[in-house]
Parts: C-alpha cells; sequence; structure tokens
C-alpha cells in the first residue's frame, strides 16, 4: 500500500545536509540528508512519534507537530500545506458516493461569458486533473485545445496527458522541462487535496507506465501552485510566442482556475496575437470540452464540440 505522507517525507529530509542545520556530517552516513532521529531532535518529538508518523501511523497530528517539521524540513507555504493534507486528509463531504469524482465539471455561464468578453488575450479555465474545461477564441488560436485528445473520447483536453503523451509537445513548449515539472508538481497538490479520488489515480497510473519522465518527476514529490510565471511556446503558424501567465480563483468554483496569458503591448508577441485575432472567426463564443450544439445566448455559449 502506498504511504505518500512517508515518502513526502523522506524526500524532503534528503534535500538538508546536516551541517545545514548545524549537526556534525562526520563519518558516512547510510542516507541522504537527515535520519530521522535528526528531524525529530530539531522538531522536539519524540524519535518514535516521528517514525510512526512517517510510516503514516501518527493520527490526527497537531498543528504544532506538522508546523515543526515544516520548519525543520524547510517546507515553503505550499508544502507545508501539502503536509497537512497528507498528515489529515480532508474527510468527503456528507453524502458523497464512491465514483463522485467522475462527474464531469461543469463551468458556471457567467464564467463563460467572462471568457468571450477577453477578445485580446488567450485565456482558459483548468479544472481538476489538469484538465480544460473551456476557452475563448485566442485560447483555441494559440492552444489548439479542440484538436486535443487528452481526456478520452468524450472528456475535457488534458494539460498532463498532452504535455508527457503528444510528441507534438516537446516542440511546442520552448521550455518543456519547465513545464513538464510544473504540471507534476500541480498533479501532487491536487492528489494531497483529493487523495481518494480514482481518475486522478488512473490519470497519475497511465503517465507513470507511459512516460519515463513522469515516473521520474512525479518520485521527487515536488509540489506547487500554478499562480504565474513564463510560457514560451512556438506556434506552428506565427513562430515563437513568449507569454507571461496570471492565475486566478474562480469564486464560487473552489476547483477551478482562470488562466490567462499576457503580452505587453507592441511586443512582437502582442502583434502575432493580433495577428492570430484577425483570422479569428468574428462573433466567436467561448468553447466548452465535451459540448455540442449551436451557441444560444450566455448559458449555451461555447457548444461547439472539443474533440
Amino acid at each position: 500500500m502506498e504511504n505518500t505522507l512517508g515518502d513526502f517525507l523522506r524526500s524532503r529530509r534528503a534535500r538538508i545536509l546536516p551541517e545545514e542545520v548545524g549537526l556534525p556530517s562526520h563519518g558516512r552516513r547510510r542516507v541522504q540528508g537527515l535520519r530521522r532521529e535528526e528531524v525529530a531532535q530539531l522538531a522536539g518529538v519524540s524519535v518514535d512519534y516521528y517514525v510512526r508518523l512517517e510510516q503514516g501511523r501518527g493520527g490526527s497530528a497537531s498543528d504544532a507537530v506538522l508546523d515543526a517539521v515544516a520548519r525543520v524540513l524547510r517546507l515553503d507555504e505550499v508544502e507545508a500545506a501539502h503536509l497537512r493534507s497528507l498528515a489529515r486528509p480532508p474527510k468527503a463531504p456528507a453524502g458523497t458516493v464512491a465514483g463522485r469524482g467522475r462527474a464531469r465539471q461543469q463551468v458556471r455561464p457567467g464564467t463563460r461569458l467572462l471568457l468571450d468578453l477577453m477578445t485580446e488575450v488567450p485565456a482558459f479555465v483548468l479544472g481538476r486533473r489538469m484538465e480544460v474545461l473551456a476557452w475563448n477564441a485566442l485560447g483555441e488560436a494559440v492552444n489548439g485545445f479542440s484538436t486535443r485528445t487528452g481526456g478520452g473520447a468524450d472528456g475535457p483536453p488534458n494539460q498532463a496527458r498532452h504535455a508527457f503523451l503528444d510528441p507534438a509537445a516537446r516542440e511546442y513548449y520552448r521550455q518543456w522541462d519547465a513545464v513538464a515539472a510544473e504540471t507534476v508538481s500541480y498533479l501532487r497538490r491536487d492528489a494531497g487535496l483529493h487523495p481518494d479520488d480514482p481518475v486522478l489515480s488512473a490519470l497519475v497510473g497511465e503517465l507513470s507506465v507511459r512516460s519515463e519522465e513522469f515516473g521520474r518527476l512525479w518520485a521527487d514529490h515536488l509540489v506547487r501552485e500554478k499562480t504565474h510565471g513564463v510560457k514560451l511556446v512556438r506556434h506552428p503558424l506565427v513562430g515563437d510566442l513568449d507569454f507571461g501567465y496570471e492565475t486566478l480563483g474562480v469564486n464560487g468554483s473552489p476547483d477551478q482556475l482562470l488562466v490567462v496569458y499576457t503580452a505587453p503591448a507592441g511586443s512582437p508577441t502582442a502583434q502575432k496575437l493580433a495577428l492570430l485575432a484577425s483570422w479569428t472567426a468574428p462573433g466567436g463564443t467561448s468553447q466548452v470540452a465535451g459540448a455540442s450544439g449551436a451557441s444560444e445566448g450566455a448559458d449555451a455559449s461555447g457548444a461547439a464540440e472539443a474533440s
């Protein structure tokens, strides 16, 4: 049985040299980084308790203990939150039934309308498991979401499947290594927040089997939020595009993020975006993954099928 908490703690203490925390490093050490006994000593807990925690038998660890361990292991804010999720797994809401995680995520009509109104920037809604739930016209022009089948025959495009299983992704992302690491660290965080999601487990299993790079990165237990950064792509029609991106939470839809690509006015990328926009059909609406039929106002915005 997988012990994700123990694997995460071992990976984090392996990063820290004894001398970095004021401990002697004399003699040959059997483990890389800190020993369990050293972490326990520095965190002010008994060795037995820390060993049980690393074995996944720590019970309901207190905030004080988890904060002390996070301090010793030099976890950042996101990693510390991940530690708390693993040590005290979130409880499923009352009335939750098995398999509910398979239900398709829905994008509110108001969010789709917002995408339609964003005519000068590529934008899309990212949901659980890195599923792309909806996108605007420029988002489609830049990313080609409607041509991706990463989510299965009737599911939404999946950014993780695209990055690791589509050979074209390595050409499209000019910094593929950075995108790969970001993708895996985001999925790791998602897995910590939703430990009983069978769809996510199946996705991780598939990627681990089909991609050696994914398996290696997954074993590193990196955890990051998708907040902002740089995305460098090579578009098949207009060439290199240098984007910044900003990620905004969608209020009322806690598992959804609005991702917007930006470029300074007058920059080569902004000029190429204007060219792509001129090729986009006038009056185009946002597309919703898996939807079909004609657009009928805001509630049906984005009805073009995403295959």
